[in-house]
């Protein structure tokens, strides 16, 4: 049974860049030492200059959400900082950078209602990176009083948007860090359409309280973050699902029966050239968490 199970883990994982696959750098360093001080949750782009933009959050005394530029994927200069402030939020969260077809930035970002356990999804949008600082806030993906909505991965196919939102359920009190994904669509990226949950947790797996879509491959392949329990909240690992049909909105199957990476929110953006760069938030002993970087050749 464990051959089998490291032949299938060995075929889903196959020319797919996880974290491992290259020398680590640390693309942001942990703000400070100790729990939940952090950097991390990313989300990653191309210019067209070639340069890599990296939208993030850090977690000191506030979350902010940070937008910065570099020209080796790898050491990052700050193009903005958008405080929770910016939103009228209380916290702020995992961002998704895109850009549009017509050449401009937009910015998701995970939005906190205060005094709650709500969160909602904010764009902003801009002609450029910086202009991004001063750009109005629409409320895209507003969840409602038994959902909270959060961390979302945006792609544009040239034809359509699609969106996978990590949503969680608001009607146990104290057990709001369960989670689940779902699957939206657009024809302009700001009103969506909901097409129901397509990935959740499996009883009694390593990812029975949760799973949470963080990155999504062409060949239909995704990351996603899973833990067993609400007491591993802050520590998910990495697991691989599959779509049936492509990458729209049919149900993700777990591809292995483990999580393939002690990682959480790994993003993977394919380079020009081939190969890919990869992003993903790494715990430290002292229980700080940083963001970290690897380039991955083309096979």
């Amino acid at each position: 049974m464990r051959s089998t199970h490291r032949r299938r883990r060995a075929a889903a994982t196959r020319d797919l860049p996880l974290p491992g696959s290259a020398p680590a750098a640390v693309a942001v360093a942990a703000p400070r030492t100790g729990t939940q001080r952090w950097a991390g949750a990313p989300s990653a782009a191309l210019d067209t200059d070639g340069t890599v933009l990296l939208a993030y959050r850090v977690r000191a005394e506030e979350d902010v959400n940070v937008l910065a530029r570099s020209a080796d994927g790898e050491h990052f200069t700050p193009v903005c900082t958008l405080t929770r402030d910016r939103f009228g939020a209380s916290m702020v969260e995992r961002p998704a950078l895109v850009r549009t077809e017509s050449g401009r930035w937009r910015l998701y970002v995970s939005c906190a209602t205060p005094g709650t356990k709500h969160w909602w999804i904010g764009l902003l949008e801009a002609a450029d990176p910086e202009g991004l600082a001063r750009a109005e806030v629409r409320r895209v993906f507003g969840g409602d009083e038994a959902t909270a909505v959060k961390d979302p991965v945006i792609r544009y196919d040239g034809q359509r948007w699609h969106a996978w939102i990590c949503c969680h359920p608001l009607d146990v009190p104290g057990a709001e860090d369960r989670m689940t994904t779902a699957y939206a669509t657009s024809g302009d990226g700001v009103q969506w359409q909901w097409h129901g949950t397509v990935l959740t947790g499996r009883q009694g797996g390593w990812d029975a309280r949760g799973a949470r879509v963080t990155s999504v491959l062409p060949d239909g392949r995704f990351s996603y973050d899973g833990r067993a329990t609400a007491q591993e909240n802050w520590h998910e690992r990495t697991g691989l699902a599959s779509a049936a049909r492509g990458v729209g909105g049919s149900p993700l199957a777990p591809l292995t029966n483990a999580p393939v990476a002690d990682v959480r929110y790994l993003d993977v953006l394919p380079l020009p050239e081939g190969g890919h760069r990869i992003y993903y938030e790494a715990r430290l002993p002292d229980g700080g968490h940083e963001l970290r970087t690897e380039l991955i050749p083309a096979a």
